[in-house]
């Protein structure tokens, strides 16, 4: 196959581009929902994978994106963006294939060590895709249109994995109730469809145009190439946000299900509700902040998210007292809707204000070295996380009031960090550090904080008007948006 690149794209051909794209993002979607999270994880117990298997396949993602830095080097080299990432994406996918069959062709222990080989393969030759595939989106998106077109494409691709997962877990279940012994072959067959989604997104893949890459003044050294991003004041700030930001969330949200489990007891048709609940509320607010960051800043929506997610970050450690408790399902509702809203801005702006402040020119090499920062954080937090669990397992720091008169006695629990607990306030910690970073980041249309809140609030209340023509209920419904309208500015540092 040949892959040319054209000095310059009619609107045809970037509107063919675009639909592609999308395409692609649903196909992806399904790929990722066949074969990851959950699903994943199960699979690999049946096969007889140790919690330090499970750990090391959720690192394994994240740290595999490190190959970006020789893939630089490769996207310079090569300058055909469209002909690395379909090439590399096949091969990648084709992984889930080859695990398909591993319930099939061996026995569980060699199953297990082809399945994390497999999965290493797969992460590293999609680093080498995700590496000329940010490079090639960066010059095809419309700049004005990166936050609506990526937005739109989120939420299809969002919605969609609501609809496979749900199906996927009744697959599960219901072959796991006609014959325990045929649960190894359930995964086998949802693996498989991820397979066939894959290579079907690979195919829309090769069809999206791709634009010349600008052309250096100079040929810079690899070496060069590399610390080159780091070079710049602005985008190294940048960097510095998202890399504590990205390991504060992977220090945390890990772990949601595993508290959930063992500390609350809850069970996985519970868990799974609040999930779906949680991807809804992503979904609804998608559209709200593609809109918003096209309209303001990818900026301005991160310092209104960034802040919303790391207070459900806080609000897990009240989710005991020191126990579970009346409030602890409502909070636990609560809390995945609010994650819902604020990670959908947060995961849109994060990247596109990365795609925005990268140079034309230098793109591939400032992309590649955020997702290297960010890989090593992802990667890392995790193992870490796991150190502190444990560590904090045995720890607790309680504040008790106490009232004694004559007549009664009574104690109430202000305070009562365990396990846990320390665990998601050290991650609030960190994040709110990011935040701090987050400040001195210079994106061209950055408002305050105040002026999105209003807006959002207005972008809330029209839906609200037409739910119903009873004043008293509309007003009702409408007063908890009318409180964000009053809400103080967050004050931050200025930028150097």
């Amino acid at each position: 196959m040949t892959f040319p690149v054209k000095d310059a794209l009619t609107e045809e051909e970037v509107q063919s581009g675009l639909q592609a794209v999308i395409k692609d993002g649903l196909a992806s979607q399904a790929m990722v929902t066949f074969t990851g999270g959950a699903l994943l994880v199960a699979f690999a117990l049946k096969l007889g994978a140790s919690n330090l298997v499970i750990g090391l396949l959720a690192a394994i993602p994240p740290l595999m994106q490190l190959l970006q830095i020789p893939s630089i080097y490769l996207v310079e080299k090569v300058r055909n963006r469209r002909a690395i990432s379909t090439y590399a994406s096949a091969s990648s996918r084709t992984m889930w294939l080859l695990i398909a069959l591993l319930s099939v062709l061996l026995p569980p222990k060699a199953g297990l060590s082809i399945l994390i080989g497999a999965l290493i393969l797969q992460a590293a030759l999609g680093a080498v895709s995700n590496s000329s595939w940010n490079s090639w989106m960066r010059d095809l998106v419309p700049q004005e249109q990166l936050g609506a077109f990526f937005s739109r494409r989120m939420r299809l691709a969002t919605g969609l994995g609501i609809v496979l997962y749900l199906a996927a877990g009744f697959y599960i279940d219901l072959v796991k109730k006609l014959s325990p012994t045929l649960e190894l072959y359930g995964y086998s067959t949802l693996f498989l469809l991820g397979f066939i989604a894959g290579m079907l997104g690979v195919y829309f893949i090769s069809t999206i145009p791709e634009p010349r890459m600008a052309a250096r003044e100079e040929e810079l050294k690899f070496l060069e190439l590399i610390l080159t991003p780091f070079e710049d004041q602005n985008f190294r700030k940048l960097i510095s946000f998202l890399g504590s930001w990205n390991f504060a969330v992977n220090l945390a949200a890990p772990f949601f299900t595993v508290y959930m489990l063992k500390r609350l007891q809850m069970d996985m048709s519970f868990i799974i509700a609040l999930t779906v609940l949680s991807q809804i509320m992503n979904l609804t607010f998608l559209r709200i902040w593609g809109k918003f960051s096209d309209r303001f800043s990818n900026k301005s929506v991160l310092a209104l998210c960034s802040p919303l997610f790391l207070g459900c970050i806080l609000a897990w450690t009240f989710t005991t007292m020191p126990e579970k408790y009346p409030g602890t399902i409502p909070l636990l509702v609560a809390i995945h809707i609010f994650m819902g809203i604020s990670m959908a801005g947060v995961t849109l702006a994060s990247g596109n204000i990365a795609l925005k402040l990268a140079p034309k020119e230098q793109a591939t090499s400032y992309l590649a070295a955020n997702g290297i920062i960010n890989s090593l954080a992802a990667g890392i937090a995790p193992v870490l996380g796991g150190k502190f669990a444990d560590f904090f397992a045995t720890r607790e720091l309680a504040l008790t009031l106490n009232w004694r008169s004559p007549v009664r006695e009574l104690a109430l629990n202000t305070l009562s960090f365990q396990h846990w607990d320390f665990f998601f306030f050290l991650a609030f910690l960190i994040g709110l550090y990011s935040i701090n970073r987050l400040a001195k980041v210079k994106e061209i249309g950055e408002v305050e904080e105040k002026i999105v809140i209003h807006e959002l609030a207005s972008e809330i209340r029209r839906p609200l008007r037409n739910l119903s023509t009873a004043g008293g209920l509309r007003q009702m419904l409408a007063f908890p948006i009318s409180l964000l309208t009053h809400a103080p500015a967050i004050n931050r540092p200025r930028g150097e």
